[in-house]
């Protein structure tokens, strides 16, 4: 079964706990975890993109000129696509990029993704993570403590924490997520992932 260094402020192991090998013990899948990065991407497009099709540019309800004997191609109306300032055959529409992945696949990407952490050795789990206030200084200082400021850091707390949200928001490549919206492609985009050990209980539940 894994195991998982607890550490406190200072980096001190204070205990090692016994993780489930199903959520941290997984082969890494390549394949799932890159369905899953771009499941994740495509979903997050808002396909907002538009341009006039000749039905939506103003004006061209009036025929140019008649259609014979003028010396000139025919046309119908100076918004045809053949037009300067005339519509626009084919352009995009707005139209939702987002599709779906199956629940089962869905869990087995993170912990795939959790594993890959875990064997790397950049998964941290700290006994507490509590401040009394917001304070920039304060999360800069935890961080530095556990040697996890020279990257990017995805922070998971085990609920909504303001504090803590509040104090990492200033830190650049620096993300707080709760336990239950963790997903894989967070995971993979951040160098180093810290948790508390209550946050890693949840985490285990979420991902059984």
């Amino acid at each position: 079964m894994p195991e998982i260094e607890i550490r406190d402020r200072n980096n001190s192991i204070v205990e090692k706990v016994t993780v489930s090998e199903d959520v941290f013990g997984r082969e890494v899948r390549a394949d799932l975890l890159h369905e899953a990065v771009v499941n994740y991407l495509a979903n997050q497009r808002q396909g907002t993109h538009a341009v006039k099709t000749r039905g939506m540019v103003r004006g061209g309800g009036k025929k140019p000129w008649k259609q014979k004997h003028t010396g000139r191609a025919r046309h119908g109306s100076i918004r045809s696509p053949l037009w300067k300032g005339g519509g626009v055959v084919f352009g995009p529409q707005p139209r939702d990029y987002g599709y779906k992945m199956t629940k089962k696949q869905r869990r087995l990407a993170l912990k795939t993704a959790l594993s890959a952490k875990l064997r790397d050795g950049e998964l941290l789990v700290v006994d507490s993570m509590e401040f009394d206030r917001p304070r920039t200084k304060d999360m800069i200082a935890l961080l530095k403590g556990l040697g996890i400021d020279n990257g990017s850091v995805l922070v998971v707390v085990p609920e909504k924490d303001d504090n803590v949200y509040l104090s990492a928001r200033n830190i650049p490549r620096v993300d707080v997520v709760r336990a239950a919206d963790l997903n894989t492609y967070d995971l993979l985009v951040h160098n180093r992932v810290l948790m508390t050990r209550e946050a890693l209980m949840k985490v285990q539940e979420v991902g059984g």
